[in-house]
This record gives structure tokens, C-alpha cells and sequence, in this order.
């Protein structure tokens, strides 16, 4: 361990050590950091990721193609005219006069252009019962959704004078004012309902006001901060706004957590009777060791977004990477500074009702630690067949994941029949396969009017429908200043994915290089949603063998050198599989094959959104180790004490029960909050989250981790000496002088302690 009185040695303890020294200059430098960040930020401005940053497959070409030619994709809006029943068909006059109504009223607006009528454009049904009015809607496409209610307006008007018939507007722009309206406002009651919520837990865990506030005001800099950040940054890497999202999230988890774990160590110090001083250098060279440990494994875990490749995992992923790093400073820094100006103050605001529950409460522990003691009891009793229970269960609860299916969740999966929106969607597709959204083929061209570039477009055109891919019709819009043409191709299979990426298929594999392919000079891409969805699943796949490799091999790494035994390192990896392997399984029994979902409003999903298994494996990865370090750094601290791997395995787990069950409450509370969201993928998110953190917490951390350190004994610390060659981290620890000594008394355990309390 060192050399004893050497003091504090650790970056963490060194940190925590100047900051107490000097106060007012740690807050005055993390105010005008966080000052600097969002100012920075407000200045710089945010670049939004577009869709060229996206993937890298055939959408992304095409993307790249209209932005080079300054092409602006408007907003498209359709219009469904539909006979309620009867013998209506589109060709009577009363259907074609609310037809002429419609095209008048719409265009009446001015807030649109490129008015088509079914009869020009042949958008009317197989059963003659259904035509569409198309449109695009005037200006930024990003802002559509707040200008298109004049055009619903309109649209609406000309449905109260058509009863015999259904006329709905459906597009871009209304689906998006329409969910903004529904979900917007829900999802950012989430987000402002976490804070209160985390709060509420710290407080009833502190008992006290201030101590309460602390951390919840760190977290809140550390994301005003991060935000600044991101608009810097932005302009290296684009950012999304679930981006945003994500790094709340992850910003308040963590952000919370880390002050907790200083702070309930530095109380429990000062509650076994030592001095401001010593108790502020213990916590800083035990927890302080700990949270920069565990920063530094989640942040590696964020980075493994970066390998996707995919634009919106690698803004979720640097975002994350941004509020983990500036959370972990900031606890590491003010948080020490912040402890010392307050000293006994901390204590300040306490609530009789929760002080009078905690009295007689000891350290960390308290009614937590007698919990966790019998079931630690029961545990290190009988190793083996705890491990045996734990772990069959858990594998059980996992079993499902092998039938895992994912997919890009179709409009009424995403949001069931909230909204009326989706029954539209619904009818438009089974009257128009496919014509909701069409495959767009961008056809790039030297010269996109040369004879043979339009011959090789009509052949497209024909051979698109003669192939069985699309029941047509096949519209063509050409650019010609650009030599840019679209192809509009309405697919067979309509919102069914697997049915229209066959007809996709078809297109790309077997029609383009018949037609388009033979063209010199052409370039041809195609986009659209099944196309995106297909390209970003594609990409997705291949990129989940790199991101585990790197996350698992890289976290392994990372607990090697920090605890310097290879045990340790083999056993982290294996229960954060395992607890991500059962957060998987419950995701697949409620959401795929519905046991239970009515619990959590899923009923009819059938499929897991398809950026979610890898999302949640980084996240959960990251988080996991999040307590394990804490939890294990306690372990290997009593061991180097002189206790036994029993008492130190029994002395670890019961002094921080209190603390990780409180952060891990915190936790399962504000991602439960998003899974009481209306989208099923936020839902999805939210209940996986929740349930792998409460698994984490409480399965993996209080019964199979103790019970299979009892069971190796001495070989937990097992270190090869043909490693000896590595980096070795544990001199971060604190030294025995700082962290052995107990003051005369009892310690956690209830043993007599031996020795006096370290002088300051």
C-alpha cells in the first residue's frame, strides 16, 4: 500500500485534497468553467446532424447528392379522399367535385405549392375507391409542422361538407405537429419530473436539506455545462436532439450518483468520530479513487457509440462521453471544496420525520446495512447454492433474448391508436401499398435530359412495376439545372417492412442495373424510409461485433489495472454481461411477446426497436460498473486493512448498501419515468433501463458478487506475475494510515477499533 502517513497520492486525493485547501478558488473555477462552457456554446451555436451524417449505405449517398446540388426537400402532404362505403367510386361527380375542393382550398393557404390532382397523377385506388391530393408545404421542411395549420384547417372544412366521404391530410408536416403536440410536451415533463424525483430520493436518503441539494445542483452544472460543450463540439460532430435526451439521462444518473458516493462517505467518516479534515482526505482518496475509476470505465463504455458509424449513436455516445467526464471532475473537485466551506451546515434543513427514522443509523448504513448483513449472511453461509439461485435466475430471466427480434417500429407500433394520425396512415396503406412513403430513386446524371439517361429512367419506370416491386404509379420529378432527377416508387408490402425491403430488394438488386446501371455517367441511390431503415440495420449489425469487442475489452482492461487482479477483472465483465443479458430478457417478454405488457401499456408491439439492444448494451455496461467499482474498491480497501476476504467481502457490501441502494433507486426512478412515456420505443428504453439497473443493484451486487468472491477466497487478488509488466493503478488507493486507522470506538462492523483517530 505504501508508505505509511505518506498521505494522500491518488489524482483523486490530490484533487480533493486542494480543493478543500482552497475553497473558494475550486467553486470560483467550476462557476466560470460552466460560465465559459455556455457561453461558448450560445456563441459557437449548434451544428444538427443531417441526414448525409447519418450511415453510410445508399441513403446517405443520396442525401449527399440533393445537398451538393442545394436541393431543399420540402415537406410533402397527402390527401386522402375516401368513400365511406357504398357504390362511390372516385369517378362520380360528387367524389370529384370534393376532389376540385380540396386542391382549391389547399392552395388557397399559400403555404403550399405543387398541388397534383389524382386524375394528372393516377394516385387513385384499385378499387376506385380512394385517390390522393399531394402537395409540398412552402419553406423549411424543419419548421412545416407549425405552419400546416391553416392547411388542416382547410382540409377540415371541405370534410364538414363531405360527409359521404373520409377526407384526411397525412405527411410531413402534420405528423409532425401532431406528434410535437401529443408527445412533446410528455416527454419534457419527463425530463423536468427527473430532477424532483432524484431530489425527493436524496433527501429521504440524507435526511437533511442541504445535503440533499448538493448533489442535485452538480449534476444540473455538469448538463449546463455539457450543453455548452456540445455546441462546440457540434461543430466536429453534429448533434441530435436525442442527444439531448440521452445526456440528461445519463448526466443526472451519474452526476447524482458520484456526489452521493463522496458524500455519504464523508458523513460516515465524520460519523465514526474523526475530524473535518481527515474525514474530507479519506472520502477523497476512497471514493474520490472510486469515482474517477468508474468515470473513466463509462466513458470508454460511451465511446463504443463511436464505432457504429451511425450518426445518431455517435452524437448519443460523445454527448454521454462529455457529461460523464465534466460529472466526474466536478465531484471530484467542487464537490470536496463545497463540503468543507459548508462543513457541519451541511446538515442544515433536517426533516424531523426522516431524522427520526435515521437515528441510530450508523455510516452508510443504518436499516440498509441489517438488511443486506442477513442476506449477506445467508449468502456467505452457503456460497455455492446462492450462486447456483442467482444466477439460474437470471439466466432464465434472460432465455427469451435468444428470440430476440428487432426492427424499425412502423408508425402504429410506435404510438398504437393515440392518435388519430395513425388510423390515417392505416387506410393510406391499404389503399395505396407503399404510397405513404415510396422508395425515391436520385438519379445523378452528366446531363440529365441526354437521351439516353431519360431512355434509361422510362425503362425504369416500366420494369419498377413489371418486376412486381411497385403497383405504380412512378412519378419523376427532374431538376434540370442540377441534373437531379427523383423517382418516386410506391413499393409492394406498404408498411409491412419485411414485405416492402423485398420489393426494395428487387429495385436495387435487379432493376437499377438493368436500366439505370447501363447509363454511363449515372449515379443512381435509393432512399426513402424502408431504404433508410433497411441501410441503418445493416449498419447496426456489422457494427455490434466492434462496439462489444471494444467496450468489453477495453472495461476489462481498465479494472485490471485499477485493482490489479485478474479475478476482479474476469468477474466484472461476467455479471455485466449477465445483467445485460436479463434486461434484454425482460425487453423480449414484455415487448415482443407480451407477458405482462398490459403492466406497461405495450400490448400489440411484437418487436424491439431496432438501435435499442446497443444502446442499452453500452449505457447498462457503463452504469454497471458505476457501483461494481464502488462496491469492490470498499472490498479490496478492507482486504488491504488485514481483514479476511470474508470480512472484507461482508465489511464491503454492507457499508455501501445504503449508498448504492439509494443511487440505484434514483436511477430506476427517472428511467422508470420514461417508460411510462406513449412511445414505445422511449417505453422500451425506460422499463430496460430501470430493470437492469434494479437487477444490478440488488441480485448481481448483494447475493452473486459476494458469493462468488467467497467462494475463489485469496484467489480474488490473483495476479500473474507475467503481467507484472503492466501499469499499476492501485496507487491511487489511500494509504493504511488514512484508510486502516479507526477512531476508539466500534467501526461498521461492530468491532472494537484498536486505533486512535489520525491526527490532521
Amino acid at each position: 500500500m505504501g508508505k505509511t502517513g505518506s498521505g494522500p497520492r491518488g489524482l483523486a486525493a490530490r484533487a480533493g485534497g486542494w480543493s478543500a485547501r482552497h475553497r473558494w478558488a475550486a467553486v470560483g473555477i467550476w462557476v466560470l468553467f460552466v460560465v465559459l462552457a455556455t457561453v461558448a456554446g450560445s456563441a459557437a451555436g449548434r451544428v444538427e446532424i443531417k441526414d448525409s451524417d447519418q450511415l453510410k449505405g445508399e441513403t446517405t449517398r443520396a442525401a449527399k447528392i440533393i445537398e451538393a446540388a442545394g436541393i431543399e426537400n420540402a415537406a410533402g402532404e397527402s390527401v386522402l379522399i375516401q368513400a365511406r362505403g357504398g357504390t362511390l367510386k372516385a369517378t362520380d361527380p360528387r367524389f370529384r367535385s370534393a376532389v376540385d375542393e380540396v386542391i382549391e382550398a389547399v392552395d388557397a393557404t399559400g403555404e403550399v405549392t405543387e398541388v397534383t390532382s389524382p386524375y394528372t397523377t393516377r394516385t387513385i385506388s384499385k378499387d376506385g375507391r380512394s385517390a390522393l391530393v399531394q402537395f409540398d408545404v412552402r419553406g423549411d421542411p424543419e419548421t412545416a409542422g407549425k405552419r400546416i395549420d391553416p392547411v388542416l384547417k382547410a382540409v377540415s372544412g371541405v370534410q364538414d361538407r363531405h360527409q359521404e366521404l373520409r377526407i384526411e391530410e397525412i405527411g410531413d408536416a402534420s405528423m409532425n405537429k401532431t406528434f410535437d403536440e401529443a408527445f412533446g410536451k410528455d416527454f419534457q415533463q419527463a425530463e423536468f419530473s427527473a430532477v424532483p424525483v432524484a431530489f425527493g430520493i436524496l433527501l429521504i436518503a440524507f435526511g437533511a436539506l442541504v445535503a440533499a441539494l448538493v448533489p442535485v445542483l452538480l449534476a444540473i452544472t455538469a448538463i449546463i455545462a455539457t450543453m455548452g460543450l456540445m455546441g462546440v463540439v457540434s461543430h466536429l460532430m453534429p448533434m441530435s436532439d436525442t442527444a439531448n435526451s440521452v445526456m440528461l439521462l445519463v448526466g443526472l444518473a451519474v452526476g447524482v450518483d458520484y456526489c452521493l458516493f463522496y458524500l455519504r462517505r464523508e458523513r460516515e467518516e465524520r460519523a465514526a468520530g474523526r475530524d473535518a479534515h481527515t474525514a474530507m482526505q479519506i472520502a477523497a482518496a476512497t471514493s474520490g479513487r472510486a469515482i474517477v475509476v468508474s468515470g473513466v470505465t463509462v466513458c470508454v463504455a460511451m465511446a463504443g457509440m463511436l464505432f457504429t458509424g451511425i450518426g445518431e449513436f455517435e452524437s448519443m455516445g460523445l454527448a454521454s462521453l462529455i457529461v460523464v467526464a465534466v460529472a466526474m471532475v466536478g465531484s471530484v473537485t467542487v464537490l470536496p471544496a463545497l463540503l468543507s466551506l459548508l462543513g457541519e451546515r451541511v446538515e442544515k434543513g433536517r426533516v424531523p420525520f426522516l431524522n427520526r427514522l435515521k437515528k441510530g443509523s450508523r455510516g452508510s448504513g443504518g436499516s440498509e446495512s441489517r438488511f443486506w448483513r442477513k442476506v449477506l449472511g445467508v449468502v456467505l453461509k452457503r456460497p455455492v447454492i446462492s450462486l447456483v439461485v442467482a444466477a439460474g435466475a437470471l439466466a432464465a430471466v434472460a432465455l427469451p433474448a435468444i428470440g430476440m427480434k428487432t426492427q424499425e417500429l412502423t408508425l402504429d407500433q410506435e404510438f398504437g391508436d393515440s392518435v388519430p394520425i395513425v388510423a390515417t396512415y392505416q387506410r393510406l396503406n391499404e389503399a395505396f401499398p407503399g404510397g405513404a412513403d415510396p422508395a425515391r430513386v436520385v438519379v445523378k446524371a452528366d446531363d440529365i435530359n441526354a437521351p439516353a439517361v431519360k431512355q434509361a429512367i422510362a425503362d425504369f419506370r416500366e420494369r419498377a412495376v413489371s418486376s412486381g416491386a411497385s403497383q405504380g404509379p412512378v412519378e419523376v420529378i427532374t431538376h434540370d439545372e442540377q441534373n437531379v432527377a427523383f423517382v418516386a416508387v410506391p413499393l409492394i408490402g406498404g408498411s409491412d417492412q419485411d414485405e416492402a425491403e423485398k420489393s426494395l430488394r428487387i429495385l436495387r438488386e435487379e432493376v437499377r442495373p438493368a436500366t439505370l446501371g447501363k447509363a454511363d455517367g449515372v449515379e443512381a441511390p435509393i432512399t426513402g424510409q424502408v431504404a433508410g431503415s433497411k441501410d441503418f440495420n445493416d449498419q447496426l449489425s456489422g457494427s455490434v461485433a466492434p462496439v462489444f469487442a471494444f467496450v468489453v475489452v477495453f472495461a476489462f482492461v481498465l479494472m485490471l489495472l485499477s485493482f490489479r487482479s485478474l479475478t476482479i477483472a474476469v468477474t466484472s465483465i461476467v455479471l455485466n454481461l449477465l445483467s445485460v443479458g436479463a434486461a434484454y430478457g425482460i425487453l423480449t417478454a414484455v415487448f415482443q411477446h407480451g407477458w405482462g405488457a398490459s403492466l406497461v401499456g405495450a400490448e400489440g408491439v411484437g418487436a424491439i426497436v431496432a438501435w435499442l439492444p446497443l444502446f442499452l448494451f453500452v449505457i447498462l455496461f457503463g452504469l454497471s460498473m458505476d457501483y461494481h467499482v464502488f462496491v469492490v474498491s470498499r472490498i479490496r480497501e478492507a482486504k488491504t486493512q488485514g481483514r479476511t476476504t470474508r470480512d472484507a467481502i461482508t465489511h464491503g457490501v454492507v457499508t455501501t448498501a445504503g449508498v448504492v441502494t439509494s443511487a440505484a433507486v434514483i436511477m430506476v426512478a427517472v428511467f422508470a419515468i420514461f417508460g411510462t412515456l406513449s412511445m414505445q420505443s422511449m417505453k422500451q428504453m425506460g422499463v430496460g433501463l430501470a430493470a437492469a439497473v434494479l437487477i444490478d443493484a440488488t441480485i448481481i451486487r448483494g447475493v452473486l458478487l459476494p458469493a462468488i468472491m467467497a467462494l475463489l477466497g485469496d484467489r480474488n487478488w490473483y495476479f500473474p506475475k507475467w503481467l507484472g509488466w503492466l501499469p499499476d493503478l492501485t496507487h491511487d488507493e489511500p494509504s493504511a494510515r488514512e484508510a486502516h486507522h479507526e477512531p476508539k470506538g466500534h467501526d461498521d462492523d461492530g468491532h472494537r477499533a484498536p486505533v486512535s483517530v489520525q491526527s490532521s
